[in-house]
């Protein structure tokens, strides 16, 4: 979450610390001039001025939520392109005015004390606004690019708390900043920060349409890098530098760096200017005078409560927030309030017009529902919403073209309804989903049942070939044989949810158990593993042998009375290098034999077998996407190929960064063109 929080952080740390030193010196020259009494004025000020914030910030996040998705991608890059106008300027006027701060805000006070007590809240409101408002915008354009991580808030939450205690030690004089070296300091980060939020937005203007060059990449390092390591995450969550850059985004983030930064550092190298001097306070007495004490401003104060104000200055941008909210509407633009249930399926439904359009559905049934946008001649799905409670409503978001379309709507054990349907005139062709029965996954399952069975029948031989060796005390033919077994096991990978427990016996890990490679219950592959490369002898793994093939047989005996469920076959075409990468490609899973390359290359078999039977009913419905996946097994299986040496295969640890960056990056760019096939292949219920 760190690398999602330290824009945040720093934003935070900075913001906080100049609003806290303008309020520290605002609190110290009254209480230096004798004028106490005006304190609370001072914190009225602070008080409106992050009422302010909080409710711009709430604006931005209500009114960005009632957008289609299209203009909430222009709406948010365009608030980051202003965002980052705002910390810009507010790097170079901290670098001007970091010298001279003190001086400037006791002369503002000093003005403020002979105009009495409203002159002084807005000194105060107006020093600190605008530290709050650029915050908020900040923030809100860093949270959105990190999604539904909350590590945005949370660096914003440490870097505000430290600016607080930072200020409180400097104006108790316990703590001495060089404050110009900090503020430059920040700055020459914050204008890094910066750059990469300008590419971000404007990569949301391309999305939203509202700039050109969307597919114009100046590169696509996808397939070499790991998107999910720690590096990568890193580097996209600080610097918003992702693996696939538009030549808008590339030349817009060189270009301000560039300008910005030289800009910037020229001004630090330049003499500072002299301290002005700083006009004496103006004396109690005076300000006492300006305020209105005596009979007339003791009657004022009687007749107006201490509590008025404040609760004036927080509810005032409150009250215009929600106005704002208000007036933007409960719902995105031009979206249907649609019904989902038994008896109202599709009420409320009209003719939309062409285009990407938000639909809100409403369960007003008294059962969870499923809910599809179809075309009710070929029942295609154009746009679904699993699991929706009642008395819920939820946004379906889908791309609108010519034709005709109805509502779908299958409650929890209930009868699936169809709505009357609408005609769309208008628009180009729009791609929907075929749907798929169980009878149309009947032949792909019977297919990979037949695969698995014979599989299992190789596993039986191979397992009793290796209790064989090591029964004949021939440790080195058991190394061999046991790779040859366990790699047969290991294509079968698309059945194992189906092996119940002969899958923990058979191919179990230490992990979780008291007592490691010790423990009683450690069995199987992977117990026979570790002892095979850790030197036991041949009577410590007669046992564990033994039991193997035992549970290898008795698996193979059961296979065919487990019930399979045709629906986890599109799941597992992505499952089984899931599983790979969390634990293959890093070597988790390696007791000693360096081995879970051969594993990886397993489990690309088992895979490649899976799509194959799914082949007829994927090429039917996106043709394109077994293109771009038989790309990426390609691509994978050489990188596996390049690993392996006659009969070694090179362990994990010892393949070198770029290697493994490469082979980390080719499987997570497969498994995420592999993600779309179980909506493709998911069943779906017909009326």
């Amino acid at each position: 979450m760190w690398d999602d929080a330290f824009p945040s952080f720093l934003i935070g740390l900075r913001e906080g610390l100049e609003a806290g030193l303008i309020v520290s010196i605002l609190v110290a020259t009254l209480v230096r001039a004798d004028a106490k009494s005006r304190l609370p004025q001072v914190w009225t000020g602070v008080l409106a001025a992050i009422a302010l914030a909080m409710s711009f910030g709430a604006v931005l996040t209500f009114t960005a939520a009632n957008l289609s998705t299209t203009a909430q991608e222009s709406f948010g890059g365009s608030l980051s392109v202003i965002a980052v106008a705002f910390v810009t300027a507010m790097v170079f006027w901290m670098r001007r005015s970091a010298r001279n701060l003190s001086g400037e805000i006791k002369e503002k006070v000093t003005s403020a004390l002979t105009m009495g007590a409203g002159m002084l809240i807005v000194t105060s409101f107006l020093a600190v606004g605008r530290e709050g408002l650029e915050t908020a915008l900040f923030l809100w354009t860093t949270a959105r690019a990190a999604g539904e991580s909350a590590g945005p808030l949370t660096g914003a939450g440490i870097g505000l708390v430290i600016a607080a205690g930072l200020c409180w030690g400097l104006y108790r004089r316990v703590l001495k900043i060089n404050l110009s070296k900090f503020f430059t300091a920040t700055g020459v980060v914050l204008i890094v920060i910066a750059a990469g939020v300008l590419g971000y937005g404007l990569r949301d203007l391309q999305e939203g349409g509202t700039l050109p060059g969307k597919t114009a990449f100046a590169f696509d390092l996808s397939p070499h890098i790991d998107a999910s390591s720690w590096y990568s995450t890193l580097v996209q969550g600080v610097f918003n530098l992702t693996p696939a850059m538009t030549w808008l985004q590339v030349v817009a983030y060189a270009g301000y760096l560039a300008v910005v930064m030289t800009l910037f550092i020229r001004g630090v190298r330049a003499t500072a200017p002299k301290t002005p001097k700083t006009p004496k306070p103006a004396k109690a007495e005076r300000a006492t005078e300006s305020e209105g004490d005596g009979p007339a401003g003791d009657a004022r104060a009687r007749r107006r409560p201490a509590w008025v104000i404040p609760a004036a200055v927080v509810a005032v941008p409150a009250v215009a927030a929600g106005a704002v909210v208000a007036f933007s509407g409960g719902k995105p633009a031009g979206a249907q309030t649609v019904a989902v249930s038994e008896k109202e399926c599709g009420k409320g439904f009209t003719a939309p017009r062409p285009g990407r359009q938000t639909f809100q559905m409403h369960n007003t049934g008294d059962k969870a529902s499923e809910v599809y946008l179809i075309d009710p001649a070929s029942n295609a799905v154009y746009g679904e919403i699993e699991g929706l409670a009642p008395g819920t409503t939820r946004d379906l978001v889908a791309t609108v073209g010519g034709g005709q379309y109805a509502w779908r709507c299958v409650p929890t054990g209930g009868k699936a309804v169809t709505s009357a349907a609408v005609r769309v005139s208008g628009g180009g062709n729009v791609k929907a989903v075929a749907p798929v029965s169980e009878e149309d996954l009947a032949a792909p399952l019977a297919a990979y049942k037949n695969y698995v069975n014979q599989g299992l029948g190789t596993l039986t031989s191979q397992t009793q070939k290796l209790s064989d060796d090591i029964h004949g005390g021939d440790l080195d033919a058991a190394r061999a044989d046991w790779l040859t077994a366990h790699r047969t096991y290991s294509s079968l990978g698309a059945a194992y949810g189906t092996f119940q427990d002969f899958d923990q016996k058979i191919n179990g890990r230490k992990d979780g158990l008291p007592d490691a490679e010790r423990d009683k219950d450690f069995a199987g592959f992977h117990r026979l593993e570790y002892g095979l490369w850790h030197g036991q002898s041949a009577d410590d793994l007669r046992g564990p042998a033994e039991q193997l093939t035992k549970d290898a047989d008795g698996l193979r005996k059961a296979f065919p009375t487990q019930d399979f469920d045709p629906g986890d076959l599109p799941l597992r075409t992505h499952e089984i290098l899931e599983n790979t990468l969390q634990f293959e490609l890093t070597g988790d899973t390696d007791e000693g034999s360096g081995t879970n390359l051969a594993t990886a290359d397993a489990n690309l078999t088992g895979t490649r077998e899976l799509l194959d039977v799914l082949r007829p009913l994927l090429a039917k419905r996106d043709p394109a996407l077994l293109t771009r996946v038989d790309g990426d097994i390609a691509r994978v299986q050489k990188l596996l190929d390049a690993a392996h040496h006659d009969d070694k295969w090179t362990p994990v640890d010892q393949l070198d960064a770029g290697t493994r960056a490469r082979l980390n990056g080719a499987t997570g760019q497969l498994l995420e063109h592999l993600a779309p096939v179980p909506d493709l292949l998911e069943i779906r219920k017909s009326a």
